[in-house]
């Protein structure tokens, strides 16, 4: 390994996708806005590490073992991958780790562990994402309940293994549930590039219907979840908001599903984008106002 091969060209930069973290933001608002008395400066780290270091180390290491052609989240056309790409994500999540252990070991390890099922599934030793039902899981937990999870406990100064009650695990899965709709949706518009990589992904399997089916089927699950979260605090007005949050999206994917119905030609990369950053859109700003108002 030489040295420019860490540094990262214009293509790793774009292959990162730091807009894309953006995504997952809500998961550490929703943390943010349930934990305790918070360090403030912890709270920036955690951000940090998370949203700017362990993040788009995952989108980048995916990305170099892809080498996407076509159409992937936030790149239409993306840019021929390089060497720089696989050494500087790396050396993002190395950062990430070490960055850590200012918060807390647990932490430290946390990020190591998310860092560890990244790559378990983009590597072609492994490559879980050929793989529809574990490649979902991954998704919908290490993306899901095991942020909010980890960033809750974090913010909070708590020992991840001391306090599981009720309440703590039905807010992961409320995010679980939600990183698990849009998963499908992510996917719809790759079919054709996956299958020739060999790659059979859960919208693959579910087929185009389907992916919007289960995608229903999954939100309504974090609805539930979420009526079941603010019934147990008696903070209904929070479920009432969600719901108000909720229904642009709703419109969206009802409007979408209908569009995929006519023509699956409508299942492609501009729709899914709109998806995308209407569906995080409406969840930064719900999410958001309950961490202005904790």
């Amino acid at each position: 390994m030489k040295l420019k091969q860490i540094i990262p060209t214009r293509s790793a930069w774009a292959h990162l996708r730091f807009v894309f973290s953006v995504f997952l933001l809500p998961v550490y608002l929703f943390a943010f806005s349930q934990s305790l008395a918070i360090n403030v400066w912890h709270a920036v780290l955690i951000f940090f590490i998370w949203h700017l270091l362990a993040f788009p180390a995952s989108n980048g290491y995916n990305s170099y073992f892809d080498k996407d052609e076509e159409s992937i989240g936030l790149l239409e056309k993306p840019p021929v991958v390089d060497i720089s790409l696989y050494y500087f994500s790396i050396l993002l999540e190395a950062a990430a780790f070490l960055l850590g252990f200012f918060i807390s070991w647990e932490f430290a390890f946390a990020v190591l562990i998310y860092g560890i099922m990244s790559k378990l599934y983009s590597h072609p030793a492994t490559r879980l994402k050929k793989y529809p039902i574990i490649s979902f899981l991954t998704v919908f937990i290490f993306q899901g309940c095991f942020i909010y999870y980890t960033t809750y406990s974090a913010l909070s100064g708590l020992s991840l293994f001391r306090h599981w009650d009720t309440g703590f695990i039905v807010a992961g899965a409320i995010c679980s549930c939600l990183i698990g709709a849009s998963y499908p949706l992510t996917q719809v518009y790759q079919h054709d590039e996956d299958s020739r990589r060999g790659d059979i992904t859960i919208s693959i399997l579910l087929g185009y219907k389907g992916s919007f089916i289960f995608s229903g089927a999954m939100f309504a699950s974090g609805i539930a979840c979420s009526f079941y979260y603010w019934h147990m605090a008696d903070k209904m007005s929070n479920f009432y908001f969600f719901l108000a949050c909720a229904l642009p999206i709703f419109l969206f994917f009802n409007y979408w599903f209908y569009k995929v119905g006519q023509s699956t030609d409508n299942a492609n990369f501009k729709n899914a984008m709109r998806m995308n950053f209407l569906s995080s859109g409406c969840m930064l700003i719900y999410f958001g106002v309950l961490a202005v108002m904790r």
